[in-house]
Formats: structure tokens, sequence, C-alpha cells
């Protein structure tokens, strides 16, 4: 009796991994998983991800802030970049992200396992943390496509994340997911201060119309609400979610000086937002030509 209990919880666990097995999604640019070399952006924010997955660390005198960590073998990237930069990666204390993709989230379980950090997330991208991304409306047909975390603290708009000297602002911005956003916060260098933004531009993913999409029935709303609050932002210094995005090997070499006035570029950002947001609206002109 008692072989035939323990064959059947070995039975319910092994059904339980089966659930869960990950299942990344391939053939992903290569951009994604080559290595850059970490540099300090401006003040206390330094980019340690991959060549095209921005993933940005933030230092202060009670520890360290993590947002985004790329796809799971970035992890190791990641890790390293810490470390060449002279920090500890044990020193995480709090993770956050931009965006509940695989591209972002791949390494976030493992990092928050092996530091003990606590995950803050827009509350809205929680449903989708906690299913590895199976939930989300439209990456969900991939099924689970990251390993699945619980996050510590659900955040609103204009939430707080605080740790030593750094106050970040979470900015809700969703459309591209239900709950993606951008953080907001000062860093000083010298007797210089600097509003930084890191922002998650509200590109569209879909190919089909939004009011096709039952699992978020707001969406076209959301990204009406997103480009017009993206407008209004006032910052000096912007990077993004991907390095692509904000033009990273546009600007800078491997092994460039510290310089932060390559990032202070507001009229690149102004643009990309102006480009997104036609290609929406235009979206919204075509499948509304089509009821």
């Amino acid at each position: 009796m008692r072989n035939l209990t323990l064959l059947f919880l070995l039975c319910l666990s092994f059904l339980g991994v089966a659930q869960t097995t990950v299942t990344e999604p391939k053939n992903n640019p290569t951009e994604w998983s080559k290595d850059y070399e970490p540099f300090k952006i401006v003040g206390n924010l330094y980019y340690v991800g991959t060549y095209d997955l921005a993933s940005y660390l933030i230092v202060t005198d009670k520890g360290n802030i993590l947002i985004n960590t790329g796809l799971a073998d970035s992890y190791s990237t990641i890790k390293k970049n810490i470390e060449k930069l002279g920090f500890n990666y044990k020193d995480i204390k709090i993770l956050t992200l931009t965006q509940a993709h695989y591209d972002h989230m791949g390494a976030m379980a493992q990092i928050k396992k092996e530091t003990g950090a606590k995950l803050y997330v827009d509350e809205k991208d929680a449903a989708e943390l906690k299913s590895g991304g199976k939930s989300d409306y439209e990456m969900g047909k991939y099924g689970v496509t990251f390993e699945p975390v619980q996050p510590d603290f659900l955040l609103r708009n204009n939430a707080k994340i605080k740790l030593g000297n750094t106050v970040l602002t979470l900015l809700h911005h969703p459309g591209h997911t239900k709950g993606s956003c951008s953080f907001l916060f000062e860093t000083k260098e010298g007797n210089k201060n600097y509003k930084v933004l890191i922002a998650n531009l509200p590109s569209i993913i879909i190919d089909h119309k939004f009011s096709d999409v039952k699992k978020y029935p707001t969406i076209q709303k959301d990204y009406g609400y997103t480009f017009e609050a993206m407008k209004k932002i006032n910052f000096d210094v912007w990077v993004a979610s991907h390095a692509s995005q904000f033009d990273l090997h546009k600007k800078r070499k491997e092994g460039d000086p510290y310089n932060p006035k390559l990032f202070m570029d507001k009229e690149n950002y102004f643009k990309r937002l102006k480009s997104l947001e036609e290609d929406y609206q235009q979206k919204v002109k075509e499948d509304s030509a089509k009821k």
C-alpha cells in the first residue's frame, strides 16, 4: 500500500512538472543572445543586458535593482556583466520588468531564486507572470514561454519602488501587454541631476483586428491612453526595453568612454513614439473599414 501511495505521488509530481514545461520560442534574432559589454549610462544606472535585450542595473547604497532579464540564456550574460562592472550579483534586492514577454522575463525566476530579490510588477501583468506567459492575449499561443514566477508586490500607475537613495516611479503604459510599464527616476552625477526614463515603447504585435482580441477587450483603448501619456513625460535621459529602440549601437561602440549625453536625444524618443502612433492610427482605421 505504501509503495502504491508513493507511486501515486510521483505521478502527480510528474504531471505538475509536465504542466509547467517551458518552451521558449526558437529562431529569435541572434542579437537577442549576443554578448555586449556592460557600461555606465548615467549616475547609478548601468546597461547589463545582451546586444539587443536591455537589462538595467540601478545601484543604490542599500543593494541593487535589476530591470528585465532577457531570454533564459541571458542569465549568464547578465550575471557576468554585473560582476564585470565590479558589483556583486547577489546584491540584487529588487527585480522588476517593463513587460511580461519571454524576451524580457526568461531568466527572471532563476535570478529571483538565487538572489532572494523581491519582484515588483504592474498588477495587470501578474496573471501572465504566474502562467509563464500562457495567459497572454497573443504570445499565449506558444504556451508556457518562461518559468512561471510569483510576484511579491503588485503595483498601479505612479506607484513608487524605493531602495536606498533611489525611488523609481512606475508608469502604467498598457497595450503591448496588459501591464506594460515604463520607469522614471532621478539620478545624480557630480553636481548635476538627471531625470531618467526607461521607456516601454507601445509597439503592436497582432495582425488581426483589435476587436478580435477577446482576452484583452480594452486593448485599443489602452494603446490610445499610452500614446497620450508617453507624450507628456518630462525627462533628460531615455533608454528602452530593446537596445535597437533607442539606437544604442548607432550612438555607442564597445569601449567608448562614459558619455550620458548620448542618451539625451529627446527628439529621437518623440520621433519613434510618433511613428508607432501612426501605425496604431492606421490599424484603427483599417479595423473600422473591415466592419
